[in-house]
């Protein structure tokens, strides 16, 4: 309070706590919920946008709002993370793709006998190339059944857990039904992509080189 830039009356009053309900430096207001804070700002906009129109610009009034504020940084952040979980789901399903093509190959060169023997007995290249791509097919739909219902059965101790920290059941984690289904159509596409190559490259092996390899 000393010095020579603080030492005034004003400010001495206003250090001690003086406040002069006439003359306002701010005023806090506190709503509810959501639906009146945005009323609340609504009203000080349109009273803004009046003062402006009528040249009054001195009884603008100027306002922060700290929810909106603090939500917008959160979303931010939210959505950052999701960002690169988003990253991390596309290398891991890229990596997947290549990985179940390379199992397919693999189950190609093992049965060469097998395709050479139904080559033999009549079977097509396009019969072939359907036994390898139904197999890829019943492969990522077990994977997407099996992930959603880890995700279901992890749901339980999940919400269990969000309950206890937010000390309200108002709050629960979900799955969506038309999210669980895209997602399984997601892994039985990206396993047949897999396995488009190898199932064609057993499509075109000759039955007669396939029966000699064994």
């Amino acid at each position: 309070m000393m010095s020579a830039e603080d030492a005034s009356y004003d400010n001495n009053l206003k250090n001690f706590g003086y406040a002069d309900l006439e003359n306002p430096g701010q005023i806090s207001i506190y709503p509810k919920d959501f639906e009146s804070k945005a009323a609340v700002v609504d009203i000080l906009d349109s009273y803004n946008r009046r003062m402006e129109a009528e040249g009054s610009e001195d009884k603008i009034i100027s306002y922060t709002d700290m929810v909106g504020t603090l939500m917008s940084s959160v979303t931010e952040i939210v959505d950052t993370i999701s960002y690169v979980l988003v990253a991390f789901v596309a290398i891991s399903l890229v990596v997947s793709s290549i990985m179940i093509g390379v199992i397919t190959y693999i189950s190609v060169l093992e049965r060469r006998k097998e395709i050479g023997i139904l080559r033999a007995i009549g079977a097509s290249r396009g019969n072939v190339s359907q036994l390898f791509n139904a197999e890829t097919f019943i492969i990522g739909l077990c994977a997407g059944l099996i992930g959603i219902g880890l995700t279901l059965f992890l749901l339980i101790p999940g919400n269990a857990l969000i309950h206890s920290l937010a000390g309200t059941t108002d709050i629960n984690a979900s799955l969506p039904a038309v999210y669980g289904i895209v997602l399984i159509a997601l892994s039985v596409i990206l396993t047949l992509i897999g396995g488009l190559i190898p199932s064609a490259k057993a499509a075109k092996s000759d039955p007669v080189k396939a029966l000699r390899s064994e």
